[in-house]
């Protein structure tokens, strides 16, 4: 038989009656036509998969099967392919060909901060008040943790939001991103914006004596693993090219959102510090890989990356840009590449690193986005102008995202080493009345769970470890005395159960174990430590590995809960 093509016989029909068919899905020519017409000129190279899934996904409001079975062909991929990215991404929806398909979908944040400040009652009343073909959904952590609780209607979120707010805007149909007021690219070249970049391609600048400047800033990673920045350009540098670089920007950590503070507010400075990378380690190209969270971040990316083009300052290094789907997991660095293949976001195992083998087999320069925003300054005004505003042994300053029972949350710039109490009293405006501090987040929801006590400690790499924590991205969430510390850890450990890619035993299914056994009212603790153990030590990224973090440190500080 031929290997194309196999014989079916006819339903109800007699012995020996058959037809053929090619195998699978058969695709229709009315599908194909209009994936056709949807992505017009557009490549049909394998690394754009999931940007075509966005175009029929944004049009149709859904992802049917005969449109993926269209976009297949178009792409000659197996439709196995197609349906395993599709169905891997939180903001694709996958349906039957006969479906329903909802006129709006408006997500609804149930992150920590907005559990915290009443997005799950939000989210009941909405669903019952929502009108007909609308549908209503929660959603993880949309970087808006300052402004909860927060939904997004369509593509516009809506901040401090009630259901009067909701309604009124799902009512007007308002459902377009809101675009920031930003310094675009004439207001920050009138500041000498990418003079440092120009002065750079002239050759008027050594490669070696700028690395050695950030070497001596102490700039290090601040997408959370805190990686010295010069090392890793150094290392990058020295495998043979062709040579390629990622710009991390799917923070999807629960309590971050001070890359999208820098990117909305000086989009170039961030650019100028990518296109800097880009050249000190000859990268060919720069794959700028953005949350789908951000959506009015992507409109000013898309017009500022296009002005770079025609004004010529990405000739040595073309940007990219990416649009991730709903994939907490992509933050880490190797599930990114994956993305940006255009493939799911299943960590790879290490060694070979990325810096060695990255997109697409090629030496991979990746940054997060604080870190190259302040690469600009660092070489402008020095090394010891940055290094000297950290306090005690740490280097810099240092952007903590807070949120949570704070009066005056946001991202804000404190010396790298501030303890929490001088972030809550000092930058914050103290607590919100009526409540008393009672513990923090010094990193997000994998990196712990410390009590008010110990609120003397330095925020800062290497300071908290010893104390079963870590500062990660510093996301700094706040709760009282209103909170309990275990409803928080149990939020967390769902929010890790929901992020999961499913690709080893211990998360995929420790993490809804976890779950069950938290959700109960008395904690089987024996289990419950016998469990996260596993967990940390088998897991094959830094999600399983971290996720019972919050579950031990209940049991380290808040016994008084148990």
């Amino acid at each position: 038989m031929n290997n194309q093509v196999h014989q079916r016989r006819h339903p109800g029909s007699g012995r020996g009656k058959f037809h053929k068919t090619p195998k699978g899905r058969q695709v229709d020519e009315e599908s194909l036509a209009e994936v056709g017409a949807l992505l017009g000129d557009e490549s049909r190279q394998r690394d754009l998969l999931i940007e075509h899934l966005h175009t029929i996904q944004d049009y149709y409001g859904c992802l049917k099967h005969r449109h993926l079975a269209a976009l297949a062909q178009e792409m000659r991929l197996a439709m196995a392919e197609v349906f395993e990215v599709a169905t891997f991404y939180a903001h694709f929806d996958v349906v039957s060909d006969d479906a329903e398909v909802p006129e709006l979908t408006v997500r609804v944040c149930d992150s920590v901060v907005c559990e915290m400040k009443g997005a799950n009652e939000l989210l009941a009343e909405l669903t019952q008040r929502a009108p007909d073909g609308v549908r209503i959904v929660a959603a993880p952590c949309m970087g808006r943790c300052a402004a909860a609780p927060t939904l997004e209607v369509g593509h516009r979120h809506v901040d401090h939001c009630d259901v009067e707010k909701a309604i009124d805007c799902i009512a007007r149909r308002d459902t377009e991103p809101e675009v920031p007021d930003y310094p675009d690219l004439d207001r920050y070249q009138n500041d000498r914006g990418y003079v440092l970049l120009r002065s750079c391609l002239s050759g008027e600048h050594n490669i070696e004596s700028l690395v050695e400047t950030l070497d001596r800033s102490g700039l290090r990673g601040l997408g959370g693993a805190g990686f010295p920045t010069s090392r890793k350009w150094t290392f990058v540098r020295g495998y043979p090219g062709p040579r390629l670089m990622a710009v991390n920007a799917d923070e999807g950590e629960p309590g971050t959102f001070k890359d999208r503070y820098y990117m909305e507010n000086d989009p170039h400075r961030v650019l100028e510090g990518t296109l800097i990378a880009a050249w000190a380690v000859g990268a060919e190209a720069v794959y700028f890989y953005l949350r789908d969270e951000y959506p009015g971040i992507r409109k000013i990316l898309q017009k500022e990356i296009h002005r770079l083009d025609a004004a010529g300052l990405t000739q040595h290094a073309p940007i990219i840009l990416r649009r991730g789907a709903g994939a907490y997991i992509c933050g880490e660095e190797s599930s990114m590449i994956e993305s940006i293949e255009g493939k799911r976001g299943l960590p790879r195992h290490r060694p070979p690193y990325v810096a060695e083998v990255g997109i697409f087999g090629k030496p991979t320069l990746v940054q997060n986005v604080e870190t190259l925003y302040w690469v600009r300054d660092i070489l402008e005004k020095g090394a010891d102008w940055f290094a000297d505003q950290g306090k005690g042994n740490s280097k810099g300053p240092r952007s903590y995202s807070v949120s949570g029972r704070v009066r005056e949350p946001g991202v804000k710039i404190a010396p790298a080493g501030t303890t929490i109490r001088e972030l809550i009293e000092d930058y914050c405006g103290g607590m919100e009345e009526g409540h008393v501090f009672k513990g923090y987040l010094p990193g997000g929801a994998s990196g712990g769970i410390l009590p008010a006590s110990m609120d003397d400690l330095p925020l800062d790499f290497g300071t908290l470890q010893k104390h079963g924590c870590f500062i990660g991205s510093a996301a700094i969430v706040v709760f009282s005395d209103k909170d309990s510390a275990k409803d928080v850890a149990l939020n967390l450990m769902r929010f890790f159960e929901d992020e999961s890619c499913g690709q080893c035993t211990p998360c995929r299914s420790g993490t809804e174990k976890a779950v069950t056994l938290m959700s109960e009212k008395d904690w089987d603790e024996p289990l419950l430590a016998e469990l996260g153990a596993t967990m940390t030590d088998a897991s094959i990224c830094g999600l399983g590995q971290a996720a019972a973090n919050p579950l031990h440190s209940i049991f380290r500080y808040f016994r008084e809960e148990l």
